[in-house]
């Protein structure tokens, strides 16, 4: 049966906020590592649009080696967070696939790529990247949140090509976690692999690894532009 989520890992389990009408778009949100969905269908929740469905799944539970191997929910396995860190590459792969399994879902349940944008903060966002510049649809956008771009080395040859994917970057200009320098340096990076006008990188003052209301406006600008009414 097409609409049944179990076939789908993460959609089982996943936090949605509904349209308030028919849905003709969805936003697919990634949180960061060690934390869920839940928080962040509440900040989008301030954000949405009656006919655009927000969908936060559920990182597994895993080790991660940067935190002692510590069990917590992570998209993949993360060894380090500086631009030369070893990469968990079978772990982003695989994840990106889980991800690309909830698009396929929607598309088969009447809402098309190009009616999606894939978004997600910090090990969300970096995956969120990964998933659309490797994806074979060509998907409405993405929002990629205080984030790198996992396995940069292998771009632009790794990408499909979708040379008109519009991404929005965001990062806080006071990131301990991940400075806004690696922000800085994957946008140029992205500009390599996608037509550099489709890039738009805002950086945020005094503001930390999280979000703010700032922020969260020119998410909600971005999304009310690539994701009308139709």
């Amino acid at each position: 049966m097409c609409g049944n989520n179990m076939s789908v890992p993460l959609l089982a389990e996943a936090v949605t906020v509904s349209g308030v009408e028919k849905e003709t778009a969805a936003v697919i949100f990634l949180h960061g590592l060690g934390d869920s969905g839940h928080g962040w269908a509440d900040t989008l929740t301030g954000i949405r649009l009656p006919h655009v469905k927000f969908i936060c799944p559920h990182a597994p539970p895993i080790p991660v080696t940067l935190n002692m191997k510590s069990m917590m929910p992570a998209w993949f396995d993360l060894m380090g967070l500086s631009p030369d860190s070893p990469e968990d590459e079978s772990g982003i792969k695989k994840a990106a696939e889980n991800i690309k399994a909830i698009i396929e879902h929607e598309a088969r349940n009447g809402i098309p790529p190009n009616r999606i944008i894939l978004g997600g903060f910090s090990q969300g966002g970096a995956l969120s990247l990964y998933t659309a510049l490797t994806c074979q649809h060509q998907l409405a956008g993405v929002v990629a949140l205080s984030c790198w771009l996992p396995l940069h080395r292998s771009f632009p040859s790794a990408s499909s090509g979708n040379k008109n994917l519009p991404i929005l970057q965001c990062h806080g200009e006071m990131d301990a976690m991940i400075p806004v320098q690696f922000g800085a340096m994957t946008a140029e990076k992205l500009k390599s692999i996608v037509n550099p006008q489709m890039i738009t990188f805002k950086t945020f003052p005094g503001l930390p690894h999280s979000s703010c209301p700032q922020e969260m406006a020119a998410v909600k600008e971005f999304i009310e532009k690539l994701l009308p009414r139709i």
